[in-house]
C-alpha cells in the first residue's frame, strides 16, 4: 500500500527541484527563441525533393517524369502539367557543444556579454532552428541519444546551464585577453564521444586552445567520418587589442602575469598571431570539408547563427543528395 503522506513530499520535493532548476532557464532561452525566429524569417528552411507525405511544391512536368507523377487536378486548372513533389523526411542527427571553460568568462568593460553567455545563446538559437526543421539534436558530452521537439530544446539547455553553474565563477574585470598553454585541461576542448558516422557536429568556442591540441581533437571526430561546423566567439578586445600604456596581461586558466610598459607596440605582432591562429583552423577546417565562421560579441548574434546555418544546410543537403 502507498503512503500518501511520503507520496506528496517525494512529489513536492521533486517539484521544488524542478523549479529551481527551472529558474535560470527563461532569460537565456528566451533570449536563444528570440535570436532563433529572427532568423528563421530569413531562410527558407532545409525543405528539398524526395521520399516523403508532407506537400512541398508544384513544378512543371518534364520529359524524364512518368506519367504517373502527373497531379491531374493541379494540371487542370492550367495548359500545362504539373508534378507534385513531397518535401525529404529523412532527419539528419546534430550534436551541440558549446566551451562553458573559465575563459569564457571573459568580457571587456565596454562588452555586452561574456562570451560564455553568446556561445549558449548561440548553441540554443542553432538547437531552435534544427529542432524547426525536424532535425535530432542532443547536447556533445551528456552520452544521451539525439531526438527531436521541445523535450530535445529542453535537454540542450539543462546540459548547457548545469555546466554553466558548475564552472567557476570569473568576475568580469578590466583583464586584457586570456593566454592559455599546453598545460591547459580538456575543458576547452570538445569532448570525445562515439558518434554514428556522418552525424552532424556544431562547436562553439573561442578555439585559443594551443592549435596542435585543436588539430588532434577535431582530427579524432573527422576521421569518424562526422561533418563538423565551428564557430568562434571572440570578444572584441580580443581581436583588436585596444590597450596602450602601461597594461599588465594575465591570464583566467593559467596563473601567468605579462607587465609591458606600452601595450600598443604589441597590436601589430599580435594581429598576426591571432590571424595565423585562425587560418590554422580554417586550413584544418578545409582538409576535412567543415565550415569555419568567426563572431564577435559586440556584432548581432543573428549575423554568426545565420552563417552557421546555413553552412549546416548546404552541407545536409550534400550528404542527402548523395544517397
Amino acid at each position: 500500500m502507498v503512503d500518501t503522506a511520503d507520496t506528496i513530499v517525494s512529489s513536492r520535493a521533486l517539484r521544488a527541484q524542478a523549479d529551481q532548476l527551472a529558474d535560470p532557464m527563461p532569460p537565456l532561452l528566451v533570449e536563444a527563441e528570440r535570436v532563433a525566429s529572427t532568423v528563421a524569417q530569413g531562410v527558407h528552411g532545409r525543405k528539398r525533393v524526395g521520399a516523403g507525405e508532407t506537400f512541398w511544391q508544384y513544378r512543371q512536368f518534364a520529359q524524364t517524369d512518368a506519367y504517373s507523377s502527373v497531379d491531374w487536378r493541379r494540371s487542370a486548372r492550367s495548359d500545362q502539367l504539373y508534378v507534385r513533389e513531397t518535401e525529404w523526411e529523412a532527419a539528419e542527427s546534430v550534436w551541440i557543444w558549446c566551451d562553458r571553460s573559465a575563459s569564457m568568462e571573459y568580457a571587456a568593460p565596454t562588452s555586452p556579454c561574456t562570451k560564455k553567455h553568446r556561445a549558449a545563446v548561440l548553441a540554443l538559437a542553432c538547437g531552435s532552428l534544427l529542432m524547426r526543421s525536424a532535425e535530432r539534436i542532443a547536447p556533445l558530452g551528456a552520452h544521451i541519444p539525439p531526438s527531436n521537439g521541445r523535450e530535445a530544446l529542453r535537454r540542450l539547455s539543462r546540459y548547457i546551464l548545469a555546466e554553466e553553474t558548475s564552472a567557476p565563477s570569473i568576475p568580469r574585470t578590466n583583464a586584457s585577453p586570456e593566454t592559455r598553454t599546453s598545460k591547459e585541461t580538456d575543458d576547452s576542448l570538445p569532448p570525445l564521444e562515439d558518434l554514428p558516422r556522418h552525424a552532424g557536429l556544431v562547436l562553439i568556442s573561442d578555439f585559443l586552445s594551443p592549435i596542435d591540441a585543436l588539430t588532434k581533437r577535431l582530427e579524432r571526430f573527422a576521421k569518424r567520418g562526422l561533418k563538423g561546423h565551428l564557430l568562434q566567439v571572440l570578444d572584441p578586445s580580443e581581436e583588436d587589442l585596444p590597450f596602450s600604456g602601461r597594461t599588465e596581461f594575465h591570464g583566467i586558466e593559467e596563473d601567468t602575469r605579462l607587465m609591458v610598459s606600452r601595450a600598443e607596440n604589441l597590436r601589430s605582432a599580435y594581429h598576426q598571431r591571432l590571424a595565423a591562429h585562425r587560418a590554422a583552423i580554417a586550413d584544418i577546417c578545409r582538409h576535412y570539408g567543415w565550415s569555419f565562421t568567426t563572431h564577435r560579441t559586440d556584432k548581432p548574434p543573428q549575423l554568426a547563427l545565420l552563417s552557421l546555418y546555413t553552412a549546416i544546410s548546404g552541407d545536409h543537403q550534400t550528404n542527402k543528395g548523395a544517397r
